[in-house]
This record gives C-alpha cells, structure tokens and sequence, in this order.
C-alpha cells in the first residue's frame, strides 16, 4: 500500500468527530502525526492508533519546526487562542512552519492571523461520514506556494480539493456553502413536514422527490434522519447556529440583504436557545415543526 506522507513530520491540534478522523488518515498515509488536544481522552486514543501525543502546544510547534500544523477546531476564538494566546502555538512556532485551519473560522479573523504566521483557510463539507472515508471537499485559501505545501495533506484527508484564491477564499465560500445547507435543511424539514400532517407518508414522499429536481444530498441523508426521527449528532447545531451566524456577518460586512437568511438565523437561534436543542443533530431542526 503506497504511503505518500512517509517522511513527513505533520502536527495536529483538534481530535473531535471531524480531526479525529483526518489525524488517522494523515498516520495511515504514513505522516509522522504529532497530536494535541485540549481533553486527553482523544489524544490517548490517537495515541493508542501509533501517533504521538505533544505535551503542549509550544512543544508541539517546535518539534514540527518549519513543517505544517493542521487544526481542527469549532470556534473563531478558540482558534486565536490555541495560535496565538498564552501558552499557544505562537511560543514555539518555527517562522517557516505553515497552518491549515480546516475548521470554518471568521473571515477577518483569518485574514488578520495570516498577516503574523503562514496560513491556508481549508474548510470542508461532506460531515463525519466524509472525514471517515477521507472524501472531504476542500475550499482552500491561501497563496500559491502554501497552497502547493498544503495538497499532500488535503489529498490524504479529502477528495475534491479547489484552491479558490488568497487567504480568507475558503472561509467566503465554505460560509456560502453553508448559507445553502442551512436553509435546505429547513426546507426539507417544512416539506416533510406538511406532507405528514396532509396525511401522506414522508418516507414516500422523500423517495419520490429524490428521483426529481428538488432531489439533493440533505434530502437524501438528513430528510431519511428526519422521517427515522433520529437526531443524534454528526453536525451538532450549535455549529450550524455559529455558522449561520458568520454568514450572517459576512453578508452584512459586503452589503447583501437577504430576507432568507435572516429567517434561516432567527429560526436556528430559535432552536438552540429557546428550544435548548443545540445539541442535537442539525436536521433535527424537523422539531420546529412538530
């Protein structure tokens, strides 16, 4: 079995669903894989895997050195913190080392950091079953020459990988791409929904639509999630709520007024903080309606 990264000495900071997975795929392509998380429980385990576990995230830097550090995490500001706050990567980060962010992080943020350390914005689509078979989409930002550094590791870790331009490229679009999920989700959800309650079976309905023009992968995956009522979750929606809202920013910050948009984000904070459903799977968002 070919192993490409072999040779390749590869940080990674972030073992939840999705950086668990990609960390392994990263080992398995034959990277030396060097781990950090906040909760030890994953970097044990990764550990167990034949990855090594750093003791902290200046440590974790200067054994890379002028290599690559991928990070995996949720949050804009957790990820200033783990690079650039005290006792962060910052403290031992070589200058010729390079970041992949591949979380979905603020546009000016990601902008801003760029301006102080190497920096490919990577987030992706294709959720926990996508991370587990290595076919994520990546929509990558960044220069030229980091973006050439970064294709060994998104080819590791993903499928369909696009260099959509400088620093901040990837956020735009994964934020746009975002825009579509959310929204679809609800459709989805409304239209699964109204057949119930006129008397026909959802189950049937999704199948007939899904030979149509309305078919689409959330009907298919979640819209099957949502006539199983089966909400455990593979994208929590708190992470949707916090995406919804970074595209809601970003649509104020260049001037787009979208009626939809702004329902679609009172329609997830609706569900998260007075529902208090936030940690359950994002087509559960189906409960608004029952």
């Amino acid at each position: 079995m070919s192993k490409p990264l072999t040779g390749h000495k590869i940080g990674f900071v972030g073992l939840g669903n999705m950086g668990r997975a990609n960390a392994r795929h990263l080992h398995e392509a034959g990277a030396d894989v060097i781990v950090w998380n906040r909760s030890p429980a994953p970097a044990e385990a990764a550990v167990a895997l034949g990855l090594r576990r750093a003791a902290t995230l200046p440590d974790l830097a200067r054994e890379i050195g002028p290599g690559i550090i991928c990070i995996n995490l949720t949050m804009t500001d957790v990820v200033e913190a783990v690079v650039f706050g005290p006792g962060g990567l910052i403290e031992g980060l070589h200058p010729d080392a390079l970041i992949i962010d591949f979380g979905t992080t603020g546009v000016p943020e990601t902008k801003k950091w760029a301006e102080r350390v190497n920096w490919v914005d990577s987030p992706v689509s294709g959720g926990q079953v996508g991370a587990e078979a290595a076919t994520l989409t990546i929509m990558a930002g960044g220069s030229d020459a980091n973006f050439q550094r970064a294709i060994p590791i998104f080819q590791a870790v993903g499928k369909n990988i696009t260099h959509l331009g400088p620093v901040g490229s990837g956020q735009v679009t994964k934020l746009a791409n975002q825009l579509i999920v959310a929204q679809t989700i609800d459709a989805v959800a409304q239209a699964l929904r109204l057949a119930e309650l006129s008397g026909v079976d959802p189950a049937l309905v999704r199948k007939a639509l899904l030979g149509g023009f309305a078919e689409s992968r959330i009907l298919d995956l979640h819209g099957d999630r949502m006539v199983r009522r089966d909400f455990a979750p593979g994208g929590r929606a708190t992470l949707q709520l916090k995406d919804v809202r970074l595209m809601s920013q970003l649509a104020d910050s260049v001037g787009l007024n979208s009626p939809t948009l702004k329902n679609s984000l009172a329609q997830w904070e609706k569900f998260v903080h007075e529902k208090h459903l936030g940690d359950l799977d994002h087509s559960g968002l189906f409960r608004l309606y029952e």
